[in-house]
């Protein structure tokens, strides 16, 4: 017996250059508009990093930074900017591998593990860095909110970001923030197409739902930081990206 056809569209959308302050979820709303595409309850907004960070005010002039004598020493050996190193020092609770090419592996108060602690330079203009947003489960969940308040409507919102993974060659966009989703499909005790009980399957949801929409948002140079994916049936939940961090006691590579 053939199954149905499955169809999922995933639309990018250009900004205008996103400052402090700046209602992000009403420059969506006003793109997916002038773009053609609209927003409809069901649709999945995914919105980059960077574009949050702006409109949350977490952009720093390096020129603020007085770096540490850790950061000076960690700066000697990497090559990098003492006040950038301090930058990616204060966002870190734990610094797990630091390397003389460059690398910074930290540790956040995220739970997340990643390159400097997700301090950028890119696109934030000369001498400044980006930080990640405070909460990020809490930024995806005011735009969705304020989604419903301007056009009446339930979306998905998730925050997004570039990120390496062990054991594994270049980045991939992953959530680091979500609000309306629940981010980790659990099929364990659900049967497989030959009637085995699957005993170990979880799919992070929103990690696909964030990779897929990195096909049409490409790199955050090319000014298109949200991508609308549309004709996906999701789960709905009030669970944050913060459910997706694997806790210490699970944790197999460190």
């Amino acid at each position: 017996m053939l199954r149905g056809v499955r169809r999922v569209e995933v639309t990018g959308l250009s900004l205008p250059v996103v400052r402090e302050g700046d209602d992000l979820a009403e420059l969506i709303v006003s793109a997916a508009e002038v773009h053609g595409v609209g927003l409809r309850s069901g649709d999945i907004v995914v919105v980059s990093q960077i574009v949050v960070s702006k409109s949350e005010g977490r952009v720093m002039p390096l020129a603020s930074i007085e770096a540490s004598t850790r950061a000076h020493r960690i700066a000697r050996l990497t090559g990098k900017d003492p006040r950038h190193v301090e930058a990616i020092l204060r966002e870190a609770v734990d610094v797990l591998r630091v390397r003389a090419d460059g690398l910074i592996i930290t540790e956040t108060r995220h739970g997340l593990v990643c390159a400097n602690s997700g301090v950028d330079l890119s696109n934030v203009g000369e001498n400044n860095v980006s930080l990640l947003p405070v909460d990020p489960d809490s930024s995806a969940r005011r735009i969705r909110e304020r989604i419903r308040e301007l056009r009446g409507i339930e979306v998905g919102v998730i925050v997004s970001d570039s990120h390496g993974r062990p054991f594994r060659r270049g980045a991939v966009n992953v959530a680091i923030g979500c609000s309306g989703i629940e981010p980790v499909l659990d099929l364990r005790g659900s049967k497989d197409l030959y009637g085995r009980v699957l005993q170990s399957k979880q799919v992070c949801v929103a990690d696909e739902l964030a990779s897929a929409a990195e096909l049409v948002m490409g790199n955050a140079d090319e000014g298109i930081p949200v991508a609308i994916i549309r004709g996906y049936r999701y789960r709905a939940s009030e669970e944050g990206a913060a459910a997706i961090v694997r806790p210490r006691e699970e944790d197999l590579f460190r």
